[in-house]
């Protein structure tokens, strides 16, 4: 008797594959001087595509953080239990320095180097979020310097403890941010807590939070009204005497992905916090940590549109319809490559900005400018694109692809999320606005990066041309504000394949994404272009 169930043309397992040997990557971490950095990064890539870290990122999902409000004495403790996997992803990239790392490391191109080692948000993104609140807090928490003096050594070291215990008593930290309230969301400006001053020059903070995440973290930069205005503060979660911060949780969010990092609900009921800058100066003190919180949301999208290519080209390489490879008709290469020149394009902005943020860093003040507008603009489409790009890679895996053994429902799951936080897609897009009002210099200076590609491609001369026209309109600018943060990015990304990127990938993004004669879906590639070296770009070697 002939059997009933015989496997046949199903793809082999999607593990080994190193996301760091992606010459696009490569490229841009050479090019905007982290080069020193590659063998690292490779060793990370290799670990992140690894069938055991895999695994975890699999598991951290699947078994998501539990809340605990009392011991089973009756005791307030507020902490929140994690998978034993979260704690080993989290154990890897504080290791390989992508916390708060890059601020005690004085090369050039210390931030670029931790920018391409975000290769490891392809196992798990949840765990970054702690990861990325303890970068970023470290330039406002220099803001006050006896702070900053204490606690930066344990931000920047690459130790991993995640015991509840006195900030002071561990050898490393985490840190997040609490700043959104229920009834203002992005308007920070509308929060009602309120910080009350004491004696010894602390402030005792009363209020509710409608959302912070990663609340295990050791410290977390806050925003609350003082005498003086929306101030920013430093809260502890353990105070220095060892006992528990009046900073209690009420539930944890259940959210559509990045399930693995626990987003709480939580209130100050009198917790101790110290000030970090001047009353009143909350936003601009916090800013910064915003502006590094928003180039992760960056990076991360454009890390994930690197996985989301490779998981359909390994797919579309081993799996065959009609009698034929996927890879071998004529529709699917133009999907694919579609997909790869989209992915090559972000990646290429979001590094290029990881450059200007190290540049500005260290006193660069265009790379400043670029980075003020060039980041929000960024921010803004490359987010954007990011479910629609998760969709169609998706699409290429067929029914396999919807589910969640595959990993792709993971991956589309997480896709939305860089658009919503850090500022959804309005408030990034009128940030590039603000950009412009608060900060002219802003725009030659834009138009000065562009410069550089000028003569080398006519359409991208006149969209370059079209994109100046359109700032001059202040009528209907803020109606516009989406409009001008895309072609701002779409501008930039031209402009960088144009100078250094492959000439297939250059054409067939100019040929597409400046012309509007083109479809707005993937694989509406028109005929004639060279896609065979864009396919051999993105190809997958696994270990």
């Amino acid at each position: 008797m002939p059997s009933t169930h015989v496997v046949t043309n199903q793809v082999p397992p999607f593990v080994g594959f190193n996301p760091a040997e992606s010459p696009v990557l490569l490229e841009a971490l050479h090019r905007e001087g982290g080069g020193w950095a590659e063998p690292e990064v490779r060793a990370l890539g290799a670990l992140a595509g690894s069938s055991e870290v895999q695994e975890y990122a699999v598991r951290a999902e699947r078994y998501e953080p539990i809340l605990h409000t009392h011991d089973r004495y009756g005791h307030r403790i507020d902490e929140v239990e994690y998978s034993p996997d979260y704690h080993r992803l989290m154990s890897i990239s504080v290791e390989h320095g992508l916390h708060g790392a890059p601020w005690a490391d004085d090369r050039v191109g210390a931030h670029v180097a931790r920018a391409a080692k975000m290769v490891v948000s392809q196992t798990d993104p949840g765990h970054l979020c702690p990861i990325s609140g303890t970068y970023a807090i470290v330039p406002a928490l220099r803001l006050q310097p006896e702070l900053a003096k204490v606690y930066e050594p344990l931000l920047t070291n690459r130790v991993y403890d995640p015991t509840v215990a006195p900030p002071l008593s561990k050898q490393g930290l985490t840190a997040g941010m609490s700043m959104t309230e229920k009834q203002g969301g992005s308007d920070v400006r509308a929060n009602t807590t309120v910080a009350t001053p004491t004696a010894d020059g602390s402030y005792l903070l009363t209020g509710h939070k409608w959302f912070t995440s990663a609340p295990m973290g050791d410290l977390f930069l806050v925003l609350a009204q003082a005498p003086g205005g929306l101030t920013c503060f430093l809260l502890p979660k353990v105070l220095p005497d060892g006992t528990r911060n009046r900073m209690h949780l009420q539930r944890l969010k259940n959210k559509l992905g990045n399930r693995s990092n626990a987003s709480s609900e939580l209130e100050y009921d009198g917790a101790l916090a110290w000030r970090v800058g001047e009353e009143g100066r909350g936003v601009r003190t916090i800013i910064e940590m915003v502006n590094l919180t928003r180039l992760d949301c960056s990076l991360g999208s454009a890390m994930g549109m690197r996985w989301g290519v490779a998981a359909a080209m390994h797919h579309i390489t081993h799996r065959k319809a009609f009698g034929e490879y996927l890879i071998d008709q004529p529709l699917m290469r133009n999907v694919v490559a579609d997909l790869a020149v989209e992915t090559e394009a972000s990646t290429m902005v979001a590094m290029r900005m990881a450059g200007a943020t190290d540049r500005a860093i260290r006193g660069d003040e265009t790379e400043a400018l670029l980075r003020r507008i060039g980041l929000a603009a960024t921010k803004y489409w490359l987010c954007k694109g990011a479910p629609k790009h998760a969709a169609e890679a998706m699409e290429c895996l067929g029914g396999n692809g919807f589910v969640e053994d595959f990993g792709m429902a993971r991956l589309y799951r997480e896709a939305p999320l860089g658009g919503i936080w850090e500022g959804s897609g309005n408030v990034a897009a009128l940030d590039t606005l603000r950009a412009m009002v608060t900060k002219p210099e802003t725009v030659p200076v834009l138009f000065g990066e562009l410069e550089l590609a000028k003569g080398m491609d006519t359409r991208f001369d006149s969209y370059v041309g079209t994109l100046q026209a359109s700032l001059g309109d202040p009528e209907t600018i803020q109606h516009r504000a989406r409009t001008i943060a895309e072609h701002i990015t779409v501008a930039l990304q031209a402009a960088l394949l144009l100078r250094h990127g492959h000439p297939a990938v250059a054409e067939v993004f100019c040929a597409t994404r400046l012309d509007g004669r083109w479809g707005n879906a993937y694989g509406t590639l028109p005929a004639g272009l060279d896609l065979d070296p864009i396919i051999d770009r993105a190809a997958v070697k696994l270990s």
